[in-house]
């Protein structure tokens, strides 16, 4: 009797003619790692979500909470924070790989397959593990001094070919210290985002140009100052630029671009982008973790939920924190794989761009702030 009390309640005009919400629902995409009696893991934990809005949440942003409950369970967590000497290293690396491959291919027609492929399985990771060596950078977690990270941002922004780690680096700590609030966190999409694009075409084309919303959304919705970090990003990146070109031609700069494109179209690691913070499987969870072996090409982002809750903790250290707090994080649905989760989003009628949780914006003085931000040090917010 509950039950049939519950499915009045439920308009079934959005489910193409489904009597009850088992019928037709695509297969479950997450996993638990350690199912629970209030989720096993295989059926659908809540109904599919109303595909003509956001998810409307009232309550806190998950992390702070578990954040504090881990803490109190388990305060040896401490010892995992701090910067990882490591992460520059990679950056060099992977910086002059880039570098190189401009180089090598400055003779190459760009519409060679020889020159596509190039660009889109080394280019295309590579750039996407600078994207995500910026990410880490933003934190503060590959020197102590403030000064030096957005140094070595700046460094790492190289081969990417357009200036933006400055940019980044407020956008996303906004998305840290704000998760979901509209307005506030550019990580969500807008409402014309829905209206255009919440069909499978859509999804499609927000799949392969994803790098353009994530580059464009933030100037539309919240305004930065601008700021010294910002010339220099701007003016290091065109000298940049304009040497690579007057020295070797216009190619290698065309190969470093079509590398960036391809990090965050339709390719496999960019399927972290919708992996991190889209609903699924009638789940009100805004944050997933994946835990396969993409992490070794993208600093483990895919342990997001272990990075949004310490965002303080190196990318090197993010599975240790798993590891002390399996209790916390074995019992959260994840993601098995990052490329499904780009061709899930795309068929499943149940995901699209309104699967995403949003919070009206509050007022956010320097009390509110204090109260809701993640426990970073004083520089990690510079």
């Amino acid at each position: 009797m509950g039950a049939i009390e519950k499915n009045k309640s439920i308009d079934f005009s959005y489910f193409g003619g489904a009597e009850s919400l088992d019928e037709g629902r695509s297969p479950r995409r997450t996993e638990v790692p350690r199912p629970t009696a209030e989720d096993d893991g295989k059926s659908h934990p809540g109904p599919p979500l109303d595909p003509t809005d956001f998810l409307w949440l009232m309550t806190e942003e998950p992390h702070r909470t578990r954040r504090m409950a881990i803490m109190k369970a388990h305060p040896e967590v401490t010892k995992l924070m701090g910067h990882e000497p490591l992460t520059k290293w990679v950056v060099l690396a992977v910086v002059s790989l880039q570098v190189s491959m401009a180089y090598l291919l400055r003779k190459t027609d760009p519409l060679s397959p020889i020159f596509l492929l190039c660009a889109y399985a080394i280019g295309g990771s590579a750039n996407h593990n600078l994207f995500l060596a910026i990410h880490e950078i933003t934190h503060n977690l590959a020197f102590k001094s403030v000064k030096a990270n957005k140094a070595l941002a700046v460094f790492a922004n190289l081969p990417i070919g357009i200036p933006y780690s400055a940019a980044f680096k407020r956008y996303h700590i906004e998305h840290h210290k704000f998760l979901g609030e509209d307005g506030i966190d550019t990580d969500l999409p807008t409402r014309l985002e829905l209206l255009c694009l919440n069909n499978v075409l859509g999804k499609v084309f927000f799949a392969t140009f994803q790098i353009l919303f994530y580059a464009l959304r933030p100037g539309f919705v919240r305004a930065q100052t601008l700021t010294q970090w910002h010339l220099i990003n701007l003016v290091t990146q065109l000298v940049f630029d304009y040497i690579l070109v007057k020295t070797l031609g216009v190619r290698p700069l065309i190969y470093l671009l079509m590398s960036s494109f391809f990090a965050g179209s339709l390719h496999p690691l960019a399927g972290h982008f919708i992996a991190e913070h889209y609903i699924w499987d009638g789940l009100q969870q805004e944050t997933y973790s994946y835990y396969g072996p993409l992490n070794i090409l993208a600093y483990n982002v895919g342990y997001h939920n272990e990075h949004h809750d310490f965002p303080s903790v190196a990318w090197t250290r993010l599975p240790a924190l798993r590891a002390l707090a399996p209790e916390f994080y074995d019992t959260i649905p994840s993601h098995p794989s990052w490329p499904m989760v780009i061709v899930n989003f795309i068929r499943d009628p149940e995901v699209g761009i309104f699967a995403r949780v949003k919070r009206k914006p509050k007022s956010h003085g320097d009390a509110k702030e204090q109260a809701t931000s993640p426990p970073m040090t004083p520089e990690q917010t510079s």
